[in-house]
Parts: structure tokens; sequence; C-alpha cells
């Protein structure tokens, strides 16, 4: 990944982008071609020297019984939105402004594992189900349902894990603009309703 130094992202960044609830790319490398799909996952950060990513795949999807050559890698997304010039100071001043993307991504590259141990992903479900249903009002457990149909659910999926070998992680959120241009992108996407991208930009600034 291209990452200027003013846009590295430190550990408590990386951190905190693997630890929100979200899905994120996985991409595998077979005999066929290049594989990806799109997972839930959770990541344990103090499990071997950079962390562990957990999740699962229908078993029908073929990507995790399709052995990954080398290194594989997770494409974690975080807040990201467009930028027009018009939020910016500095277009009164110079006009010598361009549009651009505001983002937070991390590439996670690490040795894939598939695991289809039915108390491993009865662990994982559990896990994962109680990250994603924490901000709902009436959270629903995977006790909800019957056991027999909880089972029957289980063994349609395939468990994964990612043992993190190296993390390229990039925060792009108007550092490198003057102060009164990251302020027009604050006001710019909390006008827009995209609250999340301003704290992003926000937390991001010098």
């Amino acid at each position: 990944m291209y990452v200027p130094t003013h846009f590295a992202a430190d550990d408590a960044a990386v951190r905190a982008l693997l630890a929100r609830p979200q899905a994120a790319d996985l991409v595998t490398m077979t005999e066929d071609g290049m594989v990806a799909t799109f997972l839930p996952f959770v990541f344990d950060p103090d499990e071997g020297e950079h962390g562990v990513l957990r999740g699962h795949v229908a078993r029908n999807n073929d990507q995790w019984s399709r052995p990954a050559h080398g290194e594989s890698l997770v494409i974690v997304h975080g807040p990201d939105a467009y930028v027009t010039p018009n939020w910016y100071a500095s277009k009164a001043e110079h006009g010598r402004v361009v549009p651009t993307w505001n983002y937070v991504t991390a590439h996670v590259y690490g040795e894939l594992r598939v695991h289809d141990d039915p108390a491993w992903l009865a662990a994982l479900v559990r896990r994962l189900t109680e990250l994603h249903e924490s901000a709902e009002p009436r959270p629903w457990t995977v006790d909800d349902p019957p056991e027999k149909f909880v089972t029957g659910q289980l063994r349609a999926i395939v468990g994964v894990e990612l043992v993190v070998s190296r993390i390229e992680a990039k925060v792009k959120m108007s550092q490198n603009r003057p102060a009164a241009d990251v302020d027009g992108v604050i006001a710019g996407l909390e006008a827009r309703g995209d609250t999340a991208t301003a704290a992003a930009v926000r937390a991001s600034r010098g």
C-alpha cells in the first residue's frame, strides 16, 4: 500500500479500526487465481505477534477449501467520503484545489487457517453476535432460536482464521490541508450527514 508519512496510521489507530464491529474482504491467491469474500470478523490483538482475525464463510463457498498460496490478505475499511474543493477555505484564496477522497483502511496479511470444528464455530458465532448486537436496544442472542436450528446453521459455515504477519494501514483524513480547510471538510461532512467520517477527520487533525 502507498502510505505517505503524513497518512501513516499508528498502532492505536490500527487497533481501533480492527476492533470496530464490521466486515472485511478476505483475499487469497489459489492455483486458479485470486478469490475474495466479504465476511464479518473479530480481532484478537494479543494473540501471536500481531494478532489474529477470525471469521466464517458459507460451506458452499469453496474459497476455504482451495489452498492459499503464500500470504492471505484481509482488507479492512474504515470511514470514507468524497471531499469537494468547495469545502476548502483556500479555494477562495487562490483556487488551486482539487477533489479528493478521505478514507481509513488496513491491509492485514498472514497465514490463513481453516476451522471445521462445531465448538470453535459456536464460540465464534456467539462472539460475533454479541459484538454486532451490542448496540441494539434488545440484543438478539444465539440462545434465542431453537438449539437444533442453530446446530443446523453451524453446519452450513466454516471458520477461517488469519494469523497476522504484518499490517499496512493508512488514515487519509485531510491531515495535509491547512486548518481552515480541515474545518471546512468537517462542516461539509456533517452537513451531508456523514458524522462518522467527520469524526475521523476531527480525530486525525494535528
